[in-house]
């Protein structure tokens, strides 16, 4: 693989699991409306295409719901939202390996930006109650550009911030979304395998690498 002179890491699922956050805010909504609540174990399913799709998915109880154009309720939408402002950031916690994966990328010179589909009202707050803020020199949030993941617009965009190369930068995540949207950008993708991808495994696709943990990401890089 050529030098990497970026790397760009997915949020939710590959730097921090916040599913309880989600889970929380998911069991607040469906209060609000007078239903019961979802396992935990549906919500790590169901995360991965914003929230409007994981709101569509909760009341709709399958992961074909986010397929279906029709925006969800806006009650529906507005209580997850209140919710989420609440609890976001107050359980989520960095995958094992990740501060120490950061800590060396930023040790070996390369910048960082983070790409995720969760709105920017909420990804900034979530960076700074984590304390992962000071590593990354862009974020891109799902509402920032005109089109997210899959498409490759934000990574193209954060390569433009960042003023290297798409073909010279590095796609960290762990989805089949990071996945296509680092190849349409022509980025070099690895994927770990502990996150959330709707129910798939990622060591089926074709990936440049599957990693165990942003460390090991890291020392690939550096070997």
């Amino acid at each position: 693989m050529p030098a990497i002179k970026a790397v760009l890491i997915d949020l939710d699922g590959t730097l921090l699991d916040t599913v309880l956050d989600l889970h929380a805010a998911a069991c607040g909504m469906l209060a609000d409306l007078g239903r019961p609540p979802v396992a935990i174990e549906d919500i790590r399913a169901y995360v991965g295409r914003g929230i409007a799709n994981l709101v569509k998915r909760v009341l709709a109880g399958n992961l074909e719901a986010a397929d279906d154009p029709t925006p969800p309720p806006p009650e529906a939408l507005a209580s997850f939202k209140k919710h989420y402002a609440h609890f976001n950031g107050r359980a989520a916690k960095p995958f094992p390996g990740a501060i120490e994966g950061l800590a060396a990328l930023k040790a070996m010179g390369l910048p960082l930006g983070v790409i995720t589909n969760k709105a920017k009202d909420f990804t900034l707050p979530l960076l700074e109650r984590t304390h992962l803020a000071p590593y990354f020199s862009v974020t891109v949030a799902g509402d920032m550009l005109p089109k997210p993941k899959p498409d490759p617009m934000p990574l193209v965009w954060a390569c433009g911030r960042l003023d290297v190369s798409p073909a010279d930068t590095l796609m960290i995540g762990d989805s089949v979304h990071d996945f296509h949207a680092a190849r349409a950008a022509a980025c070099k993708i690895f994927l770990v395998p502990y996150g959330y991808n709707e129910g798939q495994d990622v060591r089926g696709l074709s990936a440049d690498a599957i990693v165990e943990s942003l460390i090991a990401a890291a020392q690939r890089l550096s070997s």
